[in-house]
């Protein structure tokens, strides 16, 4: 038994130096927007979509946050209704009568969703539709949540990163809401993981195929969404961001045709689940550009003041995540047992056996750990204290995918707002 924990504790070490030193620095969450040199000589057009449903109460601080946007080129809103029952169309139209700019904000009405498409998507598509019928088609589209609040140069500072580097999409990862104690113990563990998946070094490099965008905050060049066939080809996507953004960065124009044609998304790329590309996901090929960082200024409204309302997010769509591979499901928690569970096990049986050389691999592991989730607390502006409790998170979160897979094999699938998919 001794020498049997003694490897586990080593292995669960070595784990933690390769994901410090060799996978893209996830954890220094350094990617982040700046204010370029100069401005732009000329700020292109720009179409803001917002897919809303139910969103009575959120919907006027994110719209005036919109409609507010310092941004020196033309700029429109289109707030896509999508089957609310509440106020939020009401709601959103005096928003813009109070701030006078009812001639930026269009209000349409979504279509009952059809099969074959999720939701959100489906709302998204139609905004995009309403755009090809104005009299301009915007350069660029911004696709964003209802429950985002911007800052106020959020825009501009998106499109001078995509117009100074030559990006095809651009993405933030949104500051998430963080007041309650659920929300303080495992939304930034949220996004700890997201970061460890996809880790943003990676997605910004042209030689990486890793890809990903969070889902709040997209900017994505018009002719970019016409060179992959539209959104169409992702809507059966529950993770319709980084479908997309996987889409936008290894989609050439050769490759669409009749997959395009027929709604399907195209032969999806590696997304790092394999060995090799775990530390190095590198090719010889470049990849059409696309950025996802950081931002502290622009944040989401959505709150998640318990247990169960963090649960159901994550258990929606963590199992898709998957590829609903039951071989990754089983990998990925026995990943989460090495990574978080074994040293402070290790800790607790080194101290009772009083072997001091298990005692030390488990401080150090647990060290490790502590140093690569502090930059994301710092982020949250939370304390370093609450990095002891990351294994706990991890094992909550385990049980979270592990739930999303049941919920999957009994057929309730991902749900969101009234609807299971």
């Amino acid at each position: 038994m001794e020498n049997l924990i003694l490897t586990l504790t080593l292995f669960s070490l070595i784990i933690w130096i390769i994901l410090l030193g060799f996978r893209g620095q996830f954890w220094q969450g350094d990617q982040r927007l700046s204010e370029v040199q100069e401005p732009l000589l000329n700020y292109p057009s720009v179409a803001i979509i917002v897919p809303a449903r139910n969103e009575a109460e959120l919907i006027s601080t994110s719209l005036r946050s919109l409609l507010n946007q310092n941004y020196p080129g033309s700029f429109s809103i289109i707030l896509v209704d999508d089957q609310s029952n509440d106020e939020t169309a009401n709601i959103a139209q005096e928003t813009a009568q109070s701030l006078n700019q009812t001639d930026r904000l269009n209000i349409i009405t979504s279509q009952p969703l059809p099969a074959g498409w999720t939701g959100k998507l489906w709302a998204m598509e139609q905004g995009v539709k309403y755009i090809s019928m104005l009299n301009y088609i915007p350069q660029y589209i911004l696709f964003t949540d209802a429950d985002i609040e911007h800052s106020p140069d959020n825009l501009k500072q998106l499109v001078e990163k995509a117009e100074t580097e030559n990006l095809q999409l651009v993405s933030l990862m949104v500051l998430l809401r963080c007041q309650s104690f659920w929300e303080k113990l495992l939304i930034p563990a949220f996004v700890f993981f997201f970061q460890k998946l996809y880790p943003f070094r990676w997605v910004n490099h042209p030689q990486s195929q890793l890809a990903a965008a969070a889902g709040g905050c997209i900017l994505i060049r018009q002719e970019a969404l016409t060179r992959i066939g539209g959104l169409s080809i992702l809507k059966q996507a529950l993770i319709d961001d980084c479908s997309l953004a996987q889409a936008v960065k290894n989609t050439p124009p050769t490759l669409l045709g009749k997959g395009g044609e027929e709604g399907e998304l195209l032969t999806p790329v590696n997304q790092g689940f394999s060995i090799g590309s775990f530390i190095f996901p590198f090719t010889s090929k470049s990849y059409y550009p696309i950025w996802l960082g950081l931002t502290e200024t622009t944040h989401s409204l959505r709150p998640y003041p318990n247990l169960s309302s963090i649960w159901d997010m994550v258990a929606r769509t963590a199992f898709s995540q998957l590829n609903f591979s039951t071989l990754l499901l089983g990998s990925t928690l026995v990943g989460m047992v090495l990574i978080y569970f074994i040293s402070p096990l290790s800790l607790i049986w080194g101290m009772v056996q009083g072997n001091g050389l298990i005692i030390v691999l488990a401080l150090l592991t647990g060290l490790l750990m502590e140093t690569a989730y502090y930059p994301t607390l710092k982020l949250y502006q939370l304390s370093p204290i609450w990095g002891l409790t990351l294994p706990f998170i991890g094992f909550l979160y385990a049980l979270m995918t592990l739930d999303s897979a049941l919920r999957y094999w009994r057929g309730k699938g991902g749900s969101w707002k009234g609807r299971t998919y």
